[in-house]
């Protein structure tokens, strides 16, 4: 073969072989101007993320369980977080354990709601009192169901699992107080069988649930009746939102009772107990509709939109579109319940309101059929999850898309570059750069989550005045590494004196060291360190300035 040829033929295909390598998989695809600057909390695994809008990591957490589940930054910079645990009950979104991290990433609290009676599955919900909500399966006998009004061939060897939501108080450092309770079992209604409890009309009583109702997801006969899959929290109107997947709807209640009250039909500031006060998505559930009435396809992630934001006290939903009629496809629903002096709206023998959302977003391709979600920004956007791409992605009111992210998080580590993630993320929540969390918090960003990433040029696009603890990186006049590769110590040459704040990331952006020195030549032990790449952040406590640099540790 010609030698020319041959060589021309190697070059074309070592090309092709590094526009492979360099092709862009996950990670930071878009971060517009008009995106709301923030942070994103996300996990599917062991590791919990929070990364800037440059998709660099800010912090991890690190714990000895696996998440994909309810996580939530608080306002005091602690992370509370949900985890899967063994149990004798198995379905989709178990958890069973709960932790407490601080922003350092200690764990102060942890403990596992799990037993053969009950387990803790899909979310928490943190309250301003300092407590949190917790959703769980309560395990109800086959001769309990049936007593209940179940129609017996609705139901398997597992009997049945409705729903219940507890209050929760930590104490110490492995306890709890409950100190408020909710059970669905309260608040049921059948029409199958009148020599059973809780006969009645299903139609005439919208404020409870028809044990016996099996939507189009699901099908009869499981013991996850319900799949309840989220709740939200109103603090002004101390009301919760639970979102049921296999009744494809939205169901609010009252938080004020006393767990006595809970458990009835009286008290609380609505005066109704425990039972619903309002419900959408699916009027069949309580027989005042027909398919054509379906609004809701096993949903997820319902919740109001806060005071102060644009469209505040409205609600969003990722609307999963899962056998919805024609073509599954998602979409994100934002509707306002009827809302007057007296409670929530409904006329005799008619469905909850409104007929449909006031504001929707969907787009060609756009379907994640399980999990996701999304919520509201002070900016009026609107960020999504779209859970089985693992795909983040912000919106305008006008449906632009501002920034878009893959998640490099597979449920084993990350991923490189170049390689699809095939792993799902059951929600993701950005936070503004304002948000309280942050305040006086060392945010230097480090790396990128993903392996071998892309190089990149983002800008982050600060216009409050309440993050400028935000800075991109800068060069540090003075200050300098005088080794690398590094052996048993870094040592730092810092000509101005001023004290840096330093830390040292691996590859995967987890903190590995953090420590603070001072003076003209500082040495730093990494003895302890393993072998490969780390980045250096070195942060100037009295310029406010800081800048990134990466060494290699032999």
């Amino acid at each position: 073969m010609d030698l020319k040829k041959t060589t021309l033929a190697l070059l074309l295909l070592t090309q092709c072989w590094l526009a492979t390598l360099a092709q862009q998989t996950v990670g930071l695809f878009l971060n517009d101007s008009l995106s709301q600057n923030g942070f994103t909390l996300f996990s599917n695994n062991k590791t919990t993320y929070l990364v800037d809008n440059c998709g660099r990591t800010v912090r991890t957490w690190q714990s000895d369980f696996t998440t994909n589940s309810g996580l939530y930054l608080l306002e005091n910079g602690n992370l509370l977080r949900s985890c899967r645990i063994g149990g004798t009950f198995n379905a989709g979104g178990v958890g069973g354990r709960i932790e407490l991290f601080s922003w350092e990433g200690d764990l102060l609290w942890a403990y596992n709601y799990a037993s053969d009676d009950y387990h803790q599955h899909h979310d928490i919900c943190p309250l301003p009192n300092g407590n949190f909500l917790l959703l769980a399966w309560e395990r109800r006998t086959q001769p309990e169901a049936i007593q209940a009004g179940r129609n017996p061939d609705l139901l398997t060897p597992d009997g049945l699992w409705p729903e219940k939501i507890v209050e929760v108080e930590m104490v110490g450092s492995n306890g709890i107080n409950v100190v408020w309770e909710w059970r669905l079992w309260d608040h049921l209604v059948q029409d199958f069988d009148p020599d059973k409890d809780n006969f009645g009309s299903v139609a005439g009583h919208p404020e409870r649930v028809n044990i016996n109702f099996v939507g189009n997801i699901g099908g009869p006969g499981i013991a996850d009746w319900i799949h309840a899959n989220s709740l939200a929290y109103h603090p002004d109107l101390d009301q919760i939102a639970v979102t049921s997947r296999t009744f494809s709807e939205i169901w609010i209640i009252d938080h004020s009772t006393t767990t006595t009250e809970a458990a009835g039909s009286t008290g609380g500031n609505a005066g109704k107990g425990g039972d619903l006060l309002y419900r959408w998505g699916n009027p069949q559930a309580y027989d005042r509709g027909t398919p054509a009435d379906q609004i809701l396809w096993g949903p997820h992630y319902a919740n109001w939109i806060p005071a102060g934001y644009p469209n505040e006290g409205k609600l969003l939903v990722f609307n999963n579109g899962f056998n919805r009629p024609g073509n599954n496809f998602s979409s994100v629903d934002m509707w306002e319940a009827p809302l007057g002096d007296q409670g929530y709206l409904i006329e005799p023998g008619l469905a909850f309101g409104p007929s449909g959302p006031a504001w929707s977003y969907t787009a060609a391709g756009f379907y994640a059929g399980t999990m996701s979600g999304a919520h509201a920004l002070p900016n009026g956007n609107v960020f999504i999850c779209q859970s089985t791409s693992s795909r983040f992605f912000e919106i305008t009111p006008n449906h632009q898309i501002v920034w878009e992210y893959i998640s490099p998080s597979s449920g084993f580590g990350p991923i490189a570059q170049g390689q699809t993630n095939n792993s799902v993320t059951f929600r993701a929540t950005r936070y503004p750069a304002s948000y309280p969390a942050f305040e006086g918090k060392y945010l230097s960003p480090g790396s990128p989550v993903e392996l071998n990433p892309l190089p990149s040029d983002c800008t982050i696009f600060d216009g409050s005045p309440t993050s400028t603890n935000v800075r991109a990186a800068i060069f540090l006049e003075g200050v300098r590494l005088r080794n690398n590769p590094v052996g048993r110590s870094l040592f730092i040459e810092n000509l101005p004196g001023n004290e840096l704040v330093l830390e040292i990331r691996n590859a995967v952006g987890t903190s590995a060291k953090r420590t603070t020195v001072r003076g003209l030549q500082s040495e730093v032990d990494v003895s302890g360190l393993p072998k490969g790449f780390y980045i250096l952040q070195l942060f100037d406590t009295k310029t406010r300035n800081h800048f990134n640099l990466k060494f290699i540790k032999n």
